[in-house]
């Protein structure tokens, strides 16, 4: 390709990537997307090697890839955290930010998305589409990244390039179009790649790019697939006489088209896919073209929404390295050596080591994370290559970096010029609807069990930790139980905090199950002292969100005025620990004192209270109890095919389904209740129903009567 950018690239710099740039026209930030085992990481190894970035290619079978430098990666074989590997091409520093591909790090895959301008799908030619990628095409598509399909594994067994397409362009749209031809044909290994627009063949034969001599057979499929790329290309082309030019028999000339087709790259109207072989190296020197040639700086690329700390908008901010500093942590993580470390994108301004800057955290208070701001110096700042850090002296707009020593700052902070303090809003997160509840495996675990737990909730916004007051449990709130693990060997590997997985107790409670009266007797004799107090109560149940509902009917001073007061207040404690022995509360009934007893030196506020208590356990066990289990309302977004088989999962969890919808691009809606003892591992199973494709929201609607055989287990 030409260059669209050729004018404005600097003379050149490092192979390393570590050069750091001074202007926002010689980065190129993408993000690496694509499902769990589409070859992401490999790619990246790819062109990291073919740039003289790292001078052999690692194997993630080996844990030798600079992407997954962590243990927990290395263990698991896959990716789990968004790592960045810059490399320089013709004068251009590519930020490459691999992203992990299954579904319970989507929130490491949402970072770099934000920290990106531009995106490559990575899609196995070995694998059907999935349905999460054709979700996050969509996703993209809303916003108008600029996006292009890398088309791997093609020395695969099974590998089926013209399938795979075919299914890229009924996904994606039909301004998906290839822009080189693989060659051979007919089933045997590809060894090359025809330009469309060039005619130019490149061979890999042995690894390396050499151009050669086009055959007659792949010069005539070249010619036939030619002419639906060219007009594609001069349907997005701003001249609107190409067209006609085109077909009355005008030969257009390859250079125009190639500036209109790195224009509509650049704007996101036309996606290019591009096989690569990551073993031999076919199609890296044409993606690196493709990137630093048709993919947009992050100059044209939009701002996000920039606001003050007080909530006003601020406009006029631009990605110039010398406006107001605007960055924003992408992602923190904690190094044994270093400490801590934030991966940074400046979107404004420069970035230097030393120097002062305020940190904002807002927009978060609903996901656990209070609302901060405070200034602090910065530490050293350096170009990451995995998990090698190497220092530079400065960080202009649009740039990636690592910065050391930012204490307080937690992942979506903004970091901004103290003088002139700005925010803005983090990305959207997906909430996280998996419960584990743990404790601490010791006593010196206890005692550092909610630092290590803070200290991971700031570095993945992902993470919600509660503390259930009715439980009386710790649950951390997750993705899924990949995500999970991950966390909690970063607890024990990081912070040194090991902790047990205990079952998820759901705040059941109890009420009355009929009427009935007791008498509460609490008479004592010990060294003198004696305790005194009897009461006779009638208990009723009530309607729910009644709460108690006491009622004096005691005649006579047969129990005095201050000791009345001393029952209630016994009855409501025990109301609070329950009447049975799995001690879930009781809610929503009626008590009657009817009448007591008394003496006159013996009884006393306690007696009482414990006489109150006494006679409401036995008016339980005369009536019996029925438990009460909360229901949650449920909003389950799911493709038009799976909705028959989640309606049908919410009925054998005795969900009530309210409705559904349907809400566009194949996909519906459904609304409904179930009970929040059904939904404890619901994130899991809805996933693996849907194939991963279907999310869902959730919050308290009320308490229902959980039927009888399941409340006998619930009290065992």
């Amino acid at each position: 390709m030409a260059g669209r950018h050729a004018n404005d690239r600097s003379s050149g710099s490092p192979a390393g990537g570590d050069a750091a740039p001074s202007d926002a026209r010689d980065v190129r930030n993408v993000v690496v997307v694509g499902h769990a085992g589409s070859g992401k990481t490999t790619l990246v190894e790819s062109l990291l090697a073919a740039t003289g970035t790292v001078s052999r290619a690692g194997r993630v079978e080996d844990g030798t890839t600079v992407s997954d430098y962590d243990d927990a990666e290395a263990r698991q074989q896959r990716s789990v955290n968004l790592s960045i590997a810059p490399l320089m091409h013709a004068g251009i520093k590519v930020n490459l930010l691999d992203t992990p591909g299954y579904a319970d790090f989507v929130g490491e895959l949402r970072a770099g998305l934000r920290a990106a301008d531009c995106a490559l799908f990575v899609v196995s030619t070995a694998a059907p589409l999935d349905g999460t990628t054709r979700m996050l095409w969509t996703e993209c598509a809303a916003v108008g990244m600029p996006r292009a399909v890398v088309l791997t594994k093609l020395d695969h067994p099974r590998s089926d390039y013209a399938d795979t397409l075919t299914a890229c362009r009924e996904a994606f749209g039909a301004n998906v179009l290839p822009l080189y031809l693989p060659t051979p044909a007919d089933g045997a290994p590809i060894t090359g790649l025809a330009g469309m627009l060039s005619r130019r063949l490149y061979t890999y034969a042995d690894g390396r790019r050499k151009e050669a001599k086009l055959g007659d057979d792949d010069a005539l499929r070249l010619e036939e697939a030619r002419g639906e790329l060219i007009e594609g290309v001069i349907e997005e082309s701003e001249d609107e006489t190409l067209m006609e030019r085109y077909l009355g028999g005008e030969e257009i000339d390859p250079k125009i088209l190639i500036d209109d087709l790195e224009r509509a790259v650049a704007r996101g109207s036309f996606h290019p896919v591009i096989p690569v072989c990551s073993g031999t190296g076919l199609g890296t020197a044409e993606l690196l073209e493709v990137i630093t040639s048709a993919f947009p700086s992050p100059a044209e690329h939009p701002m996000p929404d920039v606001y003050t700390v007080h909530g006003a908008t601020r406009n006029g901010v631009a990605c110039d390295p010398g406006g107001p500093l605007l960055a924003e942590v992408v992602k923190s993580t904690t190094d044994p050596y270093v400490g801590r470390i934030s991966l940074v994108r400046v979107f404004s301004g420069t970035l230097r080591p030393d120097m002062p800057v305020h940190v904002s955290g807002h927009f978060l208070a609903d996901r656990g994370h209070e609302e901060h701001d405070e200034d602090e110096r910065i530490g050293t700042l350096s170009c990451p290559l995995g998990k090698v850090q190497r220092p530079i002296d400065k960080a202009v707009a649009g740039d990636i970096v690592a910065v050391a020593k930012l204490s307080r700052a937690e992942t979506g902070d903004t970091l901004s010029d103290p003088a002139d303090p700005l925010v803005m809003r983090p990305w959207d997160m997906p909430e996280p609807m998996l419960p584990v509840a743990v404790v601490a495996h010791a006593k010196a675990d206890e005692d550092k069990l909610s630092q290590g737990l803070a200290r991971l909730a700031a570095e993945d916004p992902t993470l919600r930790v509660e503390n259930n007051p009715e439980t009386h449990q710790l649950v951390l709130w997750t993705l899924g139980e990949a995500h999970t693990d991950v966390l909690l060997d970063r607890l024990a590997s990081r912070y040194g905090v090991h902790v047990d997985q205990v079952p998820v107790r759901v705040p059941l409670r109890e009420t009355l199950a009929a009427k009935a009266s007791a008498r509460g007797r609490h008479v004592k004799q010990s060294g003198g002292h004696g305790q005194y107090g009897i009461c006779e109560i009638e208990a009723e149940p009530l309607p729910e969100g009644s709460g108690l509902e006491f009622v004096d009917k005691v005649v006579g001073g047969a129990i005095p005025r201050q000791f009345i007061a001393s029952v209630e207040k016994g009855i409501r404690s025990q109301m609070e620990k329950g009447t049975t022995p799995a001690g879930y509360p009781m809610v929503d009934i009626k008590v009657t004192l009817l009448d007591g007893k008394t003496h006159s030196v013996d009884s006393s506020d306690m007696a009482f209270q414990m006489a109150g208590a006494l006679a409401l356990r036995e008016a339980a066990q005369t009536a019996g109890v029925n438990l009460l289990e909360p229901y949650d309302h449920v909003s389950i977004m799911v493709h038009d095919e799976d909705v028959g088989a989640v309606m049908g999962d919410l009925s054998a969890r005795r969900g009530h389904v309210l409705g559904t919808e349907s809400v566009g691009q194949g996909r519906s809606l459904i609304r409904a209740e179930v009970p929040q003892t059904e939904l404890v591992r619901y994130a899991i199973e809805l996933r693996a129903m849907s194939h991963g494709t279907a999310t869902f929201t959730r919050g308290f609607a009320r308490y229902e009567p959980m039927p009888q055989h399941l409340a006998a287990k619930a009290l065992e």
